[in-house]
């Protein structure tokens, strides 16, 4: 629990605002108390020194005269149970009890304290007054009540003073303040485990949330935290977790972009390889004077030509794939009629598919009449897939081209591509030299791709060997520029 910092600090000033709020509350209730039970103590003895007054009243008027009860006040001090003085109009003081400053001892007026007097005299006025300045005559601490003795003709014929001893007040107060004070003491012992297991509770997950943490420092991007509440902490979980996932995420991206840089790496060293060797082997042969046959000499110069051509067009694609894979690079966008790219195209690669007695049928609407693109970059995507659909197709096929309510479909009837192929043929390099893509760098789907996301279009490929390959470009997400709306 000590090495848990933040649990400590957080039960430690719980408690400390527990004890001074205790202590606010416990001040504030023990003057409330003491003035309650000193007031509930006056009301008592105002009471019974205003019934002993009355008393005494009656008792005068009966007898007829005044200062005739002195007999009555041993009755009264037991009635009373507490002494009663009795003070008359001449301002002699009678008490024939024992008396709290002595036993037997009969006290004059003199005897009273100095301030006794103020006292006495407010009581004559008519006024009921309170007063601890007899605590010092009577050698213990008392609380004194004055009450107007009055006749019946409305005079005041004396004044009852009742003492009562205070001890018994500040005994409640002191018993009032101990029970006080050991119900603060449980409350913070009972606040300072509640308040630890508490924090114990709140620091569990950032421990945890620590550790999963340290494990991510560490490159285990496997790591969760598994914390599942609902406030704060818990986002912050969940927070972690997701970057988590993400940080696991951008670890098998970067692996399989490395992959992908060892891959290109190694196949631009293969491509590279075979024309430069080819190249090279002509030159030597032809530099040597191994060839010398005119017929030979000719057909060695038209490889190195067909090689340099290749070459040329790999640098070429890969400067282009190179540019379009560079989120910096600004394709000139403007405003475009797809049909126009379409018949564009389609007359440039009339040629290549008459040599193959390839028939191409070209059907368009005018879903795609105002539309922001670069007519140089989709022209050169429309020519990669319709090379491609020529060139994969049988001498005589067809290559057909729909483009019906923003959707354009290149269908051919050639070789196809393998089901097994078919994730993988945007990669670079993906599709060598083959009997039907001699000159083929295995580049040109990579860049319709990159071209068709610069424009956000999806390209949908479906394909059966032998029998129909069909690319489906969905223009669903350029933008029209009449409405400006995709």
């Amino acid at each position: 629990m000590f090495k848990n910092r933040i649990a400590l600090k957080l039960s430690s000033y719980f408690a400390l605002a527990l004890l001074v709020f205790s202590l606010i509350i416990g001040s504030v209730f023990l003057i409330l108390f003491k003035n309650y039970t000193v007031e509930l103590h006056q009301a008592d003895l105002e009471k019974r020194a205003a019934g002993i007054a009355q008393t005494l009243s009656e008792f005068t008027s009966a007898n007829g005269r005044q200062g005739g009860y002195g007999a009555y006040l041993r009755f009264i001090d037991d009635i009373a149970m507490t002494d009663v003085w009795i003070v008359d109009q001449n301002r002699d003081l009678i008490t024939r009890g024992p008396g709290m400053g002595g036993m037997g001892k009969e006290y004059v007026y003199s005897d009273l304290p100095a301030d006794a007097d103020s006292v006495i005299s407010d009581v004559f006025t008519g006024k009921t007054a309170f007063s601890e300045d007899f605590s010092t005559l009577l050698n213990a601490p008392t609380l004194t009540v004055g009450t107007p003795i009055i006749a019946a003709n409305g005079e005041i014929t004396g004044v009852v003073l009742l003492h009562s001893p205070i001890e018994g007040i500040n005994k409640a107060i002191s018993d009032g303040f101990t029970a006080l004070a050991l119900s603060i003491l449980a409350a913070l012992l009972i606040a300072f485990s509640l308040s630890i297991g508490f924090s114990i509770s709140f620091t569990r997950p950032l421990n945890r949330m620590k550790s999963t943490a340290l494990l991510l420092a560490d490159g285990d991007y496997t790591a969760q935290t598994q914390i599942q509440q609902n406030d704060e902490i818990g986002d912050l979980a969940v927070t972690l977790d997701i970057l988590s996932d993400r940080l696991k995420q951008a670890s098998q991206d970067s692996a399989r972009l490395e992959q992908l840089r060892r891959d290109f790496v190694a196949n631009i060293s293969h491509e590279l390889r075979t024309p430069i060797t080819v190249i090279r082997g002509s030159l030597e042969a032809l530099y040597d004077g191994v060839v010398t046959d005119p017929e030979q000499v000719k057909s060695y110069q038209q490889q190195i030509m067909f090689e340099a051509l290749f070459l040329q067009r790999l640098v070429g694609d890969l400067l282009d794939l190179s540019r379009l894979q560079n989120t910096d690079f600004e394709i000139e966008k403007q405003e475009i009629n797809m049909a126009e790219v379409i018949d564009d195209v389609t007359r440039s690669m009339t040629s290549i598919a008459d040599d193959k007695g390839i028939r191409m049928e070209t059907t368009k609407d005018n879903s795609l009449e105002h539309i922001w693109g670069d007519y140089g970059r989709l022209r050169q995507m429309l020519m990669i897939l319709l090379d491609n659909a020529v060139k994969f197709s049988p001498e005589n096929g067809v290559v057909k081209l729909n483009l019906t309510n923003r959707v354009l479909s290149i269908t051919d009837n050639g070789v196809g591509i393998a089901e097994e192929n078919l994730p993988y043929i945007f990669d670079r390099f993906h599709t060598s030299r083959s009997e039907h893509n001699k000159s083929g760098t295995g580049l040109g789907l990579a860049i319709a791709k990159q071209i068709a996301d610069r424009h956000d279009i999806d390209i949908i490929v479906e394909s059966e060997p032998d029998v129909k390959t069909e690319f489906r470009l969905y223009f669903t997400g350029i933008t029209n520029t009449t409405s400006g709306t995709k």
